[in-house]
């Protein structure tokens, strides 16, 4: 089903990229922070409501992901804590916690780009989100733009994987 734009009908994938394009930027501005980077955003009727990146490393959080900060920072524009007949577009496929504040927040619909075989919440590790027996249900979309998402997310891990290096490095060259 697509959105008629006048004469222009555009896909839900047309859709879905333009979105997950935004929060790919998202990302950057928290790798630019030297943060994990993974941006999401939130939307209803195809209008942004809210915006977060990664923020756990700077805040010393545990819980300062992504779809938290979007989710927290949407409640309160909505002013509501259920965030009915929404979609969050997020670049990495969210963890445990992050699907379970989705499923409590009553989003409707999650976009994630990066599959995560080590804690993905959405099927890739465990699939929180087709628990049988809970009170709501979000639907899944994942591998929107997934290359350049994941390519992202790789370069990250090799720069910090080269920094460590160098710093046992520099370690063994200055013992004291």
């Amino acid at each position: 089903m697509g959105l008629n734009r006048g004469e222009v009908s555009v896909t839900q994938l047309e859709i879905d990229e333009y979105w997950m394009a935004q929060a790919i930027e998202l990302a950057k501005q928290a790798q630019d922070i030297g943060e994990i980077p993974v941006g999401a955003l939130l939307v209803k009727d195809n209008q942004l409501i809210a915006t977060g990146w990664n923020h756990s490393i700077e805040q010393h959080d545990p819980t300062a992901h992504a779809e938290i900060i979007t989710l927290q920072q949407a409640g309160k524009i909505l002013k509501n804590y259920r965030l009915l007949d929404t979609t969050l577009y997020v670049t990495l496929e969210p963890c445990i916690m992050c699907a379970g504040a989705m499923i409590h927040s009553r989003i409707g619909r999650v976009v994630y780009g990066a599959k995560d075989f080590k804690t993905g919440a959405c099927g890739s590790f465990i699939n929180i989100m087709g628990q049988a027996g809970l009170n709501h249900y979000v639907d899944v979309t994942g591998g929107i733009l997934e290359d350049v998402c994941s390519s992202m997310l790789s370069a990250f891990f090799k720069m910090r994987r080269e920094q460590i290096k160098a710093q046992r490095h520099q370690q063994k060259q200055d013992p004291l």
